[in-house]
C-alpha cells in the first residue's frame, strides 16, 4: 500500500513538472509574440512619418507593448510560486487538480486603451527631439558641491571667492569661523561685494588693505551702504580727518559695524572717564581705534590698577594715556609685574615711570635683560640728577644694537654673549 502510495506521488510531482515547462514555453511565446507585433507596428509607424521622429502615438503603443511584457511577467512570476508551493504539498499529500491562472494569448494581448504615463521611468534618446516646453522644464545639476568642509572646492566656481582670493583675502581663517562660509558663497559679487570694495576706496583706504580688512571683518559686505556712509560721516563730523578716518578703518575694520550710537557712547565715555578734553580724546581715539571698538572691561581694569594698586594720581594717569593709550588696553596682570621690578628692583622713583611711561608698555623680559646688561657694566644709573643718566624712554624703545653704542657703549656681541651665559 505505501509502495503504490509512493508511486502515485511521484506520478503527480512529474505531471506538475512538465506543465510547469509547458506553462513555461507558452509564457514565452507569449513575450515573443506581444514584442513581435508592437515591433512590426513601430516600424510601420516610423516609415509612415517619413523617418521625422517617433509620433506621440507610436509611443504611447510601445508604452502599452511595454505594459503588456509587464503584465505577462508578473503573472508568470505568481504562477511559478504558485506550482513550487504546490509541488511541496504533494509531497506528503495525494496529488491534487492544478488549474493554472495564465491567460491565453488574446487575453495577455488585449490592453485597455487608457493613457499611461511611464514617461518618469522611460529613458528618453538623446536623439528624440522635443518641444520648447519640454526644453525649458529641463534642470540642469549644479558644478558647485552641495556641502565641504573647505571653502577651496568651490573657489574655481565662485565668482565672488576668486575675486576675494585675488584681493588677499585668507580663506583659510574665515572657513574656520561658524556661518561665514556659507555667508560668503550666497554673496553676489556685482551687488554685495563690489559695491563695498568702491566704497573703501572712496574713502582712502588703499586696495593693499582691502584683503585684511575683509579678512578681519567679513561682515563688513553684509552691510548696507546707507549705514557705512552714515558712521564714517559721524567720524569726520567729529574733526576726525578724511586721512585718519581711512587709517582706522584699515587698522580697525570692525569700526564699520558699530552704529552712529554706539561710536558717540564709546567716545563720550573716555572724555567722561578721563576728564579729557574732545581734543585729547580724539587724539588717543586716533592712534589706537581698538579703543572704540574692543571691550571697555580691560580698560576699567587698568585704570583702578593704575590708581589704586601703583599709586597713580588723577593727573598722572592722564598722561600715561594720553603718551601710551595702549596702555589701557594691556593685560591687568602686566602693569602690577613691570611697575614693581622698575620702581622696586630699578630704583626708579614713581614720578620718573609717570614722566615716561613707555615703559609700562614694555615686556618685562626686555627691561630685565637690559638693567642686568647695564649693572654688569656699571651703568644702570636712571636718576637724571646724577652722571650717566639713562633716560627710561631711551632704555625700552631702542633696539639691540642702538641701546648698546649709545647707551651700554659696547659691542652687540658683548650683549649677546652676556644673555647666553647669565
Amino acid at each position: 500500500m505505501a509502495s503504490s502510495c509512493t508511486q502515485l506521488c511521484q506520478q503527480g510531482r512529474n505531471l506538475l513538472c512538465s506543465k510547469a515547462v509547458a506553462r513555461t514555453w507558452q509564457y514565452n511565446t507569449q513575450v515573443r509574440h506581444c514584442i513581435t507585433r508592437g515591433s512590426i507596428k513601430i516600424l510601420n509607424d516610423f516609415s509612415i512619418n517619413n523617418g521625422n521622429h517617433t509620433t506621440t502615438q507610436t509611443r504611447q503603443r510601445w508604452k502599452q507593448q511595454m505594459f503588456c511584457y509587464s503584465d505577462l511577467a508578473t503573472k508568470h512570476l505568481a504562477t511559478e510560486a504558485l506550482e513550487n508551493k504546490n509541488v511541496e504539498e504533494t509531497s506528503t499529500a495525494d496529488v491534487v487538480a492544478y488549474k493554472s491562472p495564465l491567460l491565453p494569448i488574446r487575453d495577455a494581448v488585449s490592453v485597455p486603451n487608457m493613457p499611461l504615463d511611464l514617461d518618469s521611468a522611460a529613458e528618453v534618446s538623446a536623439l528624440e527631439l522635443i518641444s520648447e516646453e519640454e526644453a525649458v522644464s529641463i534642470t540642469v545639476p549644479s558644478d558647485i558641491p552641495p556641502a565641504s568642509i573647505s571653502l577651496k572646492d568651490y573657489v574655481d566656481k565662485s565668482e565672488t571667492l576668486s575675486k576675494l582670493v585675488e584681493l588677499g583675502v585668507n580663506l583659510w581663517i574665515l572657513e574656520q569661523r561658524p556661518n561665514v562660509g556659507s555667508m560668503l558663497l550666497k554673496l553676489d559679487l556685482n551687488t554685495d561685494v563690489s559695491p563695498k570694495l568702491l566704497f573703501l576706496k572712496d574713502i582712502g583706504v588703499d586696495v593693499s588693505r582691502f584683503g585684511h580688512i575683509i579678512t578681519q571683518n567679513p561682515f563688513v559686505l553684509t552691510e548696507s551702504l546707507e549705514n557705512l556712509h552714515s558712521r564714517v560721516n559721524f567720524l569726520k563730523s567729529q574733526n576726525f580727518s578724511p586721512e585718519t578716518v581711512a587709517s582706522m578703518v584699515s587698522r580697525v575694520p570692525y569700526i564699520l559695524n558699530f552704529s552712529v550710537k554706539r561710536l558717540d557712547n564709546r567716545m563720550g565715555f573716555y572724555q567722561q572717564i578721563l576728564k579729557l578734553s574732545a581734543s585729547n580724546t580724539r587724539d588717543i581715539l586716533a592712534r589706537r581705534p581698538k579703543l572704540l571698538c574692543g571691550s571697555l572691561e580691560p580698560v576699567k581694569e587698568n585704570l583702578k590698577v593704575l590708581e589704586m594698586e601703583l599709586g597713580f594720581k588723577e593727573n598722572e594717569i592722564q598722561h600715561i594715556v594720553i603718551t601710551v593709550p595702549k596702555v589701557l588696553t594691556r593685560d591687568p596682570r602686566k602693569l602690577p609685574q613691570i611697575f614693581d621690578f622698575v620702581h622696586n628692583t630699578m630704583k626708579v622713583p614713581h614720578d620718573l615711570i609717570a614722566k615716561f611711561p613707555q615703559v609700562l608698555n614694555c615686556r618685562l623680559m626686555r627691561i630685565r635683560e637690559r638693567h642686568q646688561f647695564l649693572e654688569y657694566l656699571g651703568k644702570a644709573q636712571y636718576k637724571p640728577d646724577l652722571p650717566n643718566y639713562i633716560s627710561l624712554e631711551r632704555l625700552v624703545i631702542m633696539p639691540n644694537d642702538i641701546f648698546c653704542t649709545e647707551l651700554a657703549l659696547a659691542k652687540s656681541a658683548d650683549f649677546s654673549l652676556f644673555l647666553k651665559t647669565r
